[in-house]
């Protein structure tokens, strides 16, 4: 063949214009033993496809490949009416102590008074407003000096622990 058409032709093919039967011909023209050293670098990517064909599955390849697919026969394991329901027994349990334990809490907190559900028997224990809305408020203050106490410890003591970390790298 010609080597200043395989080189048109090349030039033809890295624009896309070159059509399937001028491919052929390129594939065939590398294929040959005998290509000019000029061309020698396009051999690789005309002959790729004819070299892939040629390879091929090994004889054992379907063997190997199911015996990695198949998995191994599992026995099943008998399950008693007992395991069946264990979460069933579990939740229950978890249920009856999440009770006792609020009927703990609340006979804890509300010990010397009885518990009185009965709204129509329900007297107010304060006859005066004003008195109720002193004592609540008394109460909020102790609490509210209660929180700054315990703010004003905290800063203290925060403060106290900085001077020693820095006496401590002096």
């Amino acid at each position: 063949m010609d080597c200043k058409h395989i080189e048109q032709l090349l030039e033809q093919y890295w624009q896309c214009e070159t059509s399937i039967e001028e491919e052929s011909e390129l594939r065939s023209f590398f294929l040959h033993e005998e290509v000019p050293a000029h061309l020698l670098c396009y051999k690789d990517l005309f002959v790729y496809q004819q070299v892939q064909q040629e390879v091929g599955l090994s004889a054992d390849f379907d063997t190997r490949l199911l015996a990695q697919i198949e998995t191994p026969v599992v026995k099943a394991k008998r399950l008693t009416l007992t395991k069946r329901f264990m979460p069933l027994f579990k939740a229950a349990a978890v249920v009856a102590i999440m009770l006792s334990l609020g009927n703990v809490v609340q006979h804890t907190f509300f010990a010397g008074e009885p518990l009185d559900y009965n709204y129509d028997t329900y007297r107010d224990t304060y006859d005066d407003p004003e008195v109720a809305y002193k004592q609540v408020s008394s109460a909020l203050m102790m609490l509210s000096e209660g929180i700054n106490k315990s703010k004003d410890q905290q800063i203290v003591d925060s403060m106290s622990s900085i001077k020693k970390v820095e006496m401590m790298k002096e």
